[in-house]
């Protein structure tokens, strides 16, 4: 018996990674550079590994929006996305014509989501939103530890936001300005600061209107999902740790009463960071590897 290969492609790296239920025994790492580049050196990785140890199934967690119903005519294809080149690129197709095994697909906020609610910090919860922030803005939500979905995914990263008094920031999204992409991804934040994100201090004056914005992004969440985690992962909580806690603790202010169950204790069990950390996202595609074998009845 082969081992399952795992594929987390986000707008800035690919992750290849082989092994079973949540172990990684070979991992590489590059950057999503153009599809015809990023597919063939994944192709050319993942041919090595079935040449040594044989791969039984492939999992593909990718950037989005992308068509994730199995049975739609474009299924596996990237629709419109601000990364250049890559709209209505086929990224599953080229996988099972490769490799002739079964290969499932979903977003990679949903991989990542399926990770922690099975080995990190959703273990034991029946909703979970998994938020990613870092070139871009996305969420994976899981309703009885299966992933929504409906005529397409959610995309909760280009929800609109009620902004802070004051707050005069255009945004940086190339389709709504300043939806929460446009208000919270890494490009947003360094055309706000105008500046590198890491050389941003944490005392700049400007944090309280992002942690305005993320806590407003956390009061949607809240009231239309209703998570028992919401679990925060990307580049830009890992650089700026400080921000998640300034975002939790405006959520009661929004509240304003209602729902007095989300005390600042409740919330700093609600809200966390992934135990998993850049694991998340390649464990999950395992995971749908695995999915993949079970539903071909291997």
């Amino acid at each position: 018996m082969g081992k399952l290969a795992a594929i987390e492609m986000g707008g800035t790296k690919t992750i290849l990674a082989s092994g079973r239920d949540g172990h990684i025994d070979e991992r590489v790492e590059f950057p999503t550079t153009t599809p015809q580049e990023t597919i063939a050196r994944a192709i050319a990785t993942i041919g090595g590994w079935r040449d040594i140890h044989g791969i039984d199934a492939i999992g593909i967690a990718s950037f989005g929006p992308v068509r994730v119903s199995p049975t739609a005519p474009d299924s596996g294809t990237i629709l419109a996305t601000p990364k250049p080149g890559w709209s209505w690129t086929q990224v599953k197709a080229p996988f099972a014509a490769a490799f002739g095994c079964p290969v499932k697909l979903d977003t990679d906020v949903n991989g990542a989501a399926l990770a922690e609610h099975r080995h990190g910090n959703g273990r034991g919860c029946a909703s979970l939103v998994y938020l990613t922030i870092g070139t871009g803005l996305g969420g994976g939500v899981l309703l009885d530890g299966k992933p929504a979905q409906g005529l397409l995914h959610p995309e909760i990263g280009h929800l609109a936001l009620r902004r802070a008094p004051g707050d005069d920031f255009a945004g940086a999204c190339i389709f709504h300005q300043d939806c929460a992409e446009g208000l919270l991804a890494g490009p947003a934040l360094a055309a706000r600061f105008d500046m590198p994100l890491p050389d941003v201090l944490p005392t700049d004056p400007c944090w309280d209107f992002v942690a305005h914005d993320l806590a407003q992004l956390f009061v949607s969440l809240i009231l239309t999902v209703s998570p028992e985690r919401i679990i925060v992962g990307g580049g830009v909580t890992l650089r700026q740790p400080h921000l998640l806690d300034m975002a939790k603790s405006r959520v009661p202010a929004i509240l304003n009463g209602y729902l007095p169950d989300y005390t600042d204790e409740l919330l700093s069990r609600l809200i966390t960071t992934p135990r998993l950390g850049n694991d998340a996202g390649p464990v999950g595609a395992l995971i749908l590897a695995e999915q993949a074998l079970e539903e071909a009845g291997g």
